[in-house]
């Protein structure tokens, strides 16, 4: 992927902002989410899952599952991953200040 098409991801990916995939492939070091259509996958690492407590492999989001997460930083070195969050406080940071209507009550 050349650095203009780089750039677009990012600026289509934007930190803090809250997406939604779904679950491709487990790893021992966290797990991948295909998001949109997009070249690049999602990686949320184990230590961004939980606030507190430890997580394990076993407690990872079933493949297929659609998981909602927070871009928290990007891969340069390789160009095809965003770093995710699926930690709660990260979520609740992210989604409070958003105003749907649907969502109102």
């Amino acid at each position: 992927m050349d650095s203009t098409s780089w750039e677009q991801i990012k600026s289509q990916y934007k930190l803090g902002q809250f997406i939604q995939g779904n679950v491709e492939f487990h790893a021992p070091f966290g797990v991948f989410v295909k998001m949109d259509e997009s070249l690049v996958k999602g990686l949320i690492k184990i230590p961004d899952f939980l606030d507190e407590g430890e997580m394990s492999e076993a407690m990872y989001p079933e493949i297929g599952t659609t998981v909602g997460a927070v871009v928290v930083g990007y891969n340069e070195s390789n160009c095809r991953e965003i770093y995710l969050s699926a930690k709660p406080s990260v979520l609740h940071k992210a989604l409070v200040p958003l105003k749907i209507p649907a969502l109102a009550s």
